[in-house]
């Protein structure tokens, strides 16, 4: 598959027009033009980019991947180290971040609620990032709390009344406590992301909406590697995920 083809497709896919955003979203980098060979993962780490030569791969697509703004835009160190992989093996870099969370039915939000049996009801916050929807049966939070641990594989750190119900829910992955205010005005009894921050913890207690921060990684999976699927599927590309463990 031609490299200009694929961001033609990804870049309508995932409608990345529609987003204002931290970084660039779609070819960050460009490598050869033909590509057959897809490493897919959640940040464009240099373990990820390791893999991605060991695997002989054309492209890697991932959910954080550069250029973020504010940052320093200095190449040297570690992000000469991380550019030279791609650049000195000819491999191209896609990176989707709030278009991949948005996505309704690829996307992080839609996967983790296809993973935890969550049912989709709305949007809430800037750029309708947020969800809201219903759990299958209502449960106290601390038993969320296990059943989210079960499948993420990850300890969840839940703030809140551990035996309040909980039945409506809202949810957004990744670093999305800054929503927080926002999904307690939609009535909701329980707000997931991936991290807390200090003054998390007083919104829950004052509010008495509980809190469930779940991994930045860990809910962040799932995006990437049902895009990767779908392409596989469509394209007929060899595509495979690479799980690089990070325990935020």
């Amino acid at each position: 598959m031609e490299r200009a083809e694929l961001q033609r497709y990804l870049d309508n896919l995932l409608e990345v027009g529609r987003f204002r955003d931290y970084c660039p979203n779609g070819l960050q980098v460009e490598g050869r033009a033909e590509i057959q060979r897809v490493v897919c993962g959640v940040t464009a780490s240099q373990a990820l980019l390791d893999a991605a030569v060991t695997r002989e791969a054309d492209a890697v697509l991932v959910h954080h991947g550069y250029f973020w703004r504010g940052e320093d835009g200095v190449i040297t160190g570690l992000r000469r180290k991380r550019l030279g992989s791609l650049l000195n093996h000819d491999i191209s870099l896609f990176a989707y971040h709030l278009p991949l969370d948005a996505h309704p039915d690829l996307g992080n939000n839609a996967q983790l609620a296809r993973l935890m049996g969550w049912t989709p009801e709305g949007r809430f916050g800037e750029q309708d990032i947020g969800w809201t929807g219903r759990l299958p049966q209502a449960t106290r939070g601390d038993l969320l709390a296990r059943q989210v641990a079960a499948r993420l594989g990850r300890e969840p750190l839940l703030l809140g009344d551990p035996a309040k119900t909980v039945a409506r829910i809202a949810w957004c992955t990744g670093g999305a406590q800054g929503y927080f205010e926002q999904a307690i005005a939609c009535g909701v009894d329980c707000f997931v992301s991936g991290e807390a921050s200090e003054q998390t913890t007083h919104l829950a207690r004052e509010s008495g909406v509980s809190y469930l921060a779940v991994g930045h990684h860990a809910s962040e999976r799932y995006g990437v590697q049902a895009l990767g699927a779908h392409l596989a599927e469509r394209f007929g590309l060899e595509v495979s995920f690479v799980e690089v463990d990070n325990p935020v």
